[in-house]
């Protein structure tokens, strides 16, 4: 038994998902700073799936995974979004409560324990989701953030800042009650809420990328987030 587990948590395991789609070069410093963070306070496992990449990504799983008993690839066969390979991972994994990071780095994983530890102390809340205060990225897409995450807020009124945070941590068996749908990770907040769970926040570190390029334009967001608003918009009104 880990001496520096907490005390007052008899299940504190977590189960990390990590959705990547051409993120070679990314994979290793992630895979090797996870299990720093989380080494010291949990019983344990991150789950890297790979959503179709095209790239070395797939090879640098595989090789993490010889490295360490911590680290499993799910794998899919073609690219099928984000939002798919965070269902896949949450299906695999053992665990009930969930972390999900973004493979690209931005995300800092000793915050972890931070989410975590807020989830375990508020019975009621199904998700805690990272509060970005200085976003590490152009300037465009910082505002484009901004200007998207006060819609989303008044339009569904969840009750959360920064819908766009990548970095999470929610109840595995809270999560799969949840409809799903493409791009369904950019409303999660609002889907607990729907189903009728608490949802909390908690600020968090944000890096800028080390390697590689995003794989989501300003104008893709803007554009697909709106159909996907209304239709969210659509399932809140029609709650049993």
């Amino acid at each position: 038994e880990n001496d520096n587990m907490p005390k007052d948590n008899t299940t504190a395991s977590i189960s990390v998902v990590v959705p990547v789609y051409n993120e070679a070069g990314n994979i290793g410093p992630l895979a090797s700073e996870t299990i720093d963070a989380l080494a010291r306070f949990f019983n344990f496992e991150i789950i890297f799936v790979d959503d179709g990449s095209t790239d070395a990504t797939t090879e640098e799983i595989r090789r993490a995974v010889k490295l360490s008993p911590f680290i499993a690839i799910r794998r899919h066969t073609r690219n099928r979004g984000q939002s798919a390979a965070v269902h896949t991972g949450v299906k695999a994994a053992k665990y009930n409560v969930i972390a999900v990071l973004d493979g690209d780095g931005q995300n800092d994983p000793k915050d972890i324990p931070n989410l975590f530890e807020a989830l375990r102390k508020n019975p009621g809340t199904g998700l805690v989701i990272g509060e970005r205060r200085k976003y590490r990225g152009p300037w465009v897409r910082r505002v484009a953030s901004r200007m998207t995450n006060a819609v989303r807020s008044r339009l569904l009124r969840d009750g959360v800042s920064d819908t766009g945070c990548g970095v999470k941590v929610f109840h595995r068996d809270a999560y799969l009650q949840l409809p799903t749908f493409d791009h369904m990770h950019r409303f999660m907040p609002a889907l607990f809420c729907h189903a009728g769970f608490g949802i909390g926040s908690v600020v968090v570190n944000h890096r800028a990328r080390l390697k590689g390029e995003s794989k989501y334009g300003v104008g893709d967001r803007l554009w697909v987030g709106i159909v996907d608003l209304l239709g969210v918009m659509w399932l809140q009104k029609r709650r049993i």
